[in-house]
């Protein structure tokens, strides 16, 4: 009787212990935010803190040649909240604010649609208009502007007369409603090249798959821009609204300049030439940092709404 060694079994090799992998930094981002963070306060804070702090003291005339400040507590406050001339100012500004904003929206979103649909050279032609009313220098367009409206020999009135409206003479910026009108004409104007290419730009993103699929299925035009092109582009409307709003409620330039050029500034102030005239032209600064200080709580009351709603699109 035979027997056969049995070779023994060969068992693997334990794999040595590995030192764990070192968790991913997540204070990274935060790290790489925070320089552009730090400049962005460094530039924002102090203009921002020196008018609260401003807003509750008497700061005049003698304050700009060295004398100090008195400060005066809430009394700011409390003349802006009795002052009925304000409230007229603050109502006049957010009804501009919507006006211009929801037009601006408005016809930018039909501009953006008809910039898909037009052929290529025809879509090139409209983006390159779009681009230099865009581009031009706000004094330059005031300028333009001012010349059309001019009650002596301005291009509306003339035009006007030329479809037997009788026009001659007639100066559109000395009655506020009018002046309101010619305003809100030329701050759309300048808003809607903005507007158009940035809904344009959502536009080219959606999908050809799932518009040629809801063609198939039989829905119309409308029903494609109402149940699929406007909730795909939902958020760059938000977007570009929300900006709308807050560059409407601060707008400036085109006011003071259509008032140097023949309107009446008390009955045609809004919030941002009311703040210069309190600063720059009375010189009281206390008065005027208030006054900002409201406008920014406005802004932030107006676009509320929609920041929140950004925010829990993304959350």
């Amino acid at each position: 009787m035979t027997s056969t060694a049995t070779a023994p079994l060969e068992t693997a090799p334990v794999p040595e212990p590995t030192a764990p992998a070192r968790p991913a930094r997540r204070h990274t981002p935060a790290w790489l935010v925070l320089p552009s963070l730090v400049l962005l306060v460094a530039a924002l804070g102090y203009p921002v803190g020196w008018q609260v702090v401003t807003s509750f003291q008497h700061f005049g005339m003698m304050q700009q040649f060295g004398q100090p400040p008195e400060w005066v507590g809430l009394a700011n406050y409390a003349s802006l909240v009795t002052d009925p001339e304000l409230w007229v100012i603050v109502g006049r500004s957010i009804a501009f604010c919507l006006v211009c904003a929801l037009s601006t929206v408005a016809i930018g979103l039909g501009l953006a649609l008809l910039m898909g649909a037009v052929s290529r050279a025809a879509r090139l032609v409209l983006q390159v208009a779009l681009l230099l009313a865009w581009a031009m220098p706000v004094v330059a367009s005031m300028t333009v502007w001012t010349w059309i409206v001019n009650w002596r020999n301005g291009l509306l009135n003339w035009a006007l007369e030329r479809v037997g409206v009788d026009a001659q003479g007639h100066n559109w910026l000395v009655e506020p409603l009018s002046f309101l009108v010619v305003a809100a004409v030329i701050v759309v104007w300048m808003s809607v090249p903005f507007v158009a290419l940035s809904i344009y730009a959502g536009l080219t993103q959606l999908s050809p798959e799932v518009l040629e699929a809801a063609e198939i299925d039989g829905a119309g035009g409308w029903k494609r821009l109402r149940h699929i092109i406007l909730p795909l582009v939902a958020p760059v409307i938000s977007i570009v609204l929300l900006l709308q709003l807050i560059w409407d409620l601060r707008v400036f330039t085109q006011i003071k300049l259509l008032q140097d050029a023949g309107g009446v500034a008390n009955e045609t102030h809004l919030l941002g030439t009311y703040i210069y005239q309190l600063g720059t032209g009375a010189g009281d600064f206390g008065m005027a940092s208030a006054v900002s200080i409201l406008m920014l709580l406005l802004t932030v009351a107006v676009s509320w709404y929609y920041v929140r709603s950004l925010m829990k699109e993304e959350s």
